[in-house]
């Protein structure tokens, strides 16, 4: 799906309420663009967080079943968050190298 030889749809950093994937046509430079762009930066600092919570537990001989098994589902959400970041700037990226691959008006 693109907008244009150059611009692909962005896939968005959340889904419908359905649970499908949301995509946003456009050059980059709007409004919603930089909404997904603060969502995408708060989600990867979000799954940061927990990785270093995850290091913390791992070390605590305390540490519950139940604490480990809310953490793991919260972890699930955020590598699904992850992914569908990589997988909406990876998409991005091979459509820009792509239109650099090919030749210009002038061969």
């Amino acid at each position: 799906m693109t907008h244009n030889a150059l611009t692909p749809a962005r896939l968005l950093p959340w889904a419908s309420p359905e649970g499908k994937p949301c995509y946003l046509l456009t050059d980059g430079s709007g409004r919603l663009s930089r909404a997904a762009d603060i969502a995408e930066s708060v989600q990867l600092g979000m799954a940061g967080d927990l990785l270093a919570h995850l290091d913390d537990m791992l070390g605590d001989e305390q540490v519950t079943a139940v604490q480990l098994r809310y953490l793991l589902a919260r972890m699930s959400e955020a590598l699904t968050n992850v992914c569908r970041i990589a997988e909406s700037r990876g998409a991005r990226l091979r459509v820009y190298a792509d239109a650099r691959a090919r030749p210009g008006p002038d061969g």
